[in-house]
């Protein structure tokens, strides 16, 4: 079980680590790649919640690999905290207070969305 944790969560966070290197430099006040990689998690967390609701029958290790590794080693709240801080820190209020609204809102939005689409394509249980 653990080895499914670890490879999931090394593929997580190299992917993380690349939406960062790709989208950061676009827009340096709104770390682009650290919001995407928590509203991508989010969809995809509730995806994953709803598919493996409706399917029980799948094997433990996917949903380890899947939900604990790969989606945890992508999301990233210690990362949005240091970066909603930063503003703060330097009177970029407005920025932060922004940004800490789009990473909690949207996340919750989009994995309430992901768990709707889950269910939208594969029936209820």
């Amino acid at each position: 079980m653990a080895v499914s944790v670890f490879l999931g969560a090394g593929l997580g966070a190299c992917f993380r680590w690349l939406l960062g290197a790709w989208l950061n430099p676009i827009w340096p006040n709104l770390p682009l790649g650290t919001l995407f990689a928590n509203l991508l998690g989010g969809l995809l967390i509730g995806f994953a919640l709803g598919f493996f609701q409706l399917r029980p029958g799948i094997d433990v290790m996917w949903r380890l690999f899947l939900i604990t590794g790969f989606l945890g080693g992508l999301t990233t709240f210690s990362t949005f905290s240091a970066e909603v801080v930063d503003h703060l820190l330097h009177g970029r209020w407005l920025w932060g207070l922004a940004l800490a609204a789009a990473h909690l809102a949207g996340s919750l939005l989009l994995t309430a969305s992901g768990i709707w689409l889950a269910f939208k394509i594969w029936g209820r249980a």
